[in-house]
């Protein structure tokens, strides 16, 4: 991927194995490459499925009395070597851990789902932002009294140029 102006990048050698993670399964969605995603999930209305491998299906019991839930999933089309970004949405760098980008050196994402169907393999949602195939790391249901902060902020977001709003 090429580096917009203010962009660089991280030595790679910094990048140990010192996790063990396991995918529990795949989301499928309509989209087929990185650029077809929306910028977030909440930016969508698609719905889309969590399929889950048999040996962590067990793990879905009492789900179905959960609206929201949090999915964390692996990018594993993300460059990992990003330690400052040029964002499209800013004419600012800004450093990889204040974005919400893919690329990181860690390429875990996050988002909040709305609970659609609890279905043999797996689950229906809809709120998603990542390509067909994506490996899924886990499901946590959303609680609004502990996961959401309302006067949350993030000051470089709100102090955008009015230029590159979008």
């Amino acid at each position: 991927m090429p580096k917009r102006p203010g962009e660089k990048e991280l030595d790679t050698a910094c990048l140990a194995n010192d996790a063990w993670l396991t995918f529990i399964g795949h989301i499928e969605t309509q989209y087929q490459t990185p650029k077809d995603c929306p910028r977030s999930g909440a930016n969508s209305e698609t719905e889309a499925f969590l399929r889950l491998k048999p040996d962590f299906l067990p793990g879905l019991k009492s789900v179905e009395t959960c609206s929201h839930l949090i999915v964390l999933y692996w990018m594993d089309q993300a460059m990992r070597s990003l330690i400052e970004q040029a964002p499209k949405f800013d004419n600012r760098s800004h450093g990889t851990f204040a974005l919400r980008s893919p690329h990181r050196p860690n390429p875990i994402a996050i988002s909040t789902v709305e609970l659609l169907a609890v279905l043999p393999d797996g689950l229906k949602i809809r709120h998603i932002d990542c390509v067909n195939g994506t490996p899924l790391l886990d499901i946590k249901p959303y609680f609004a009294h502990s996961d959401c902060v309302p006067d949350a902020t993030v000051g470089w977001f709100s102090q955008r140029d009015e230029r590159t709003r979008s």
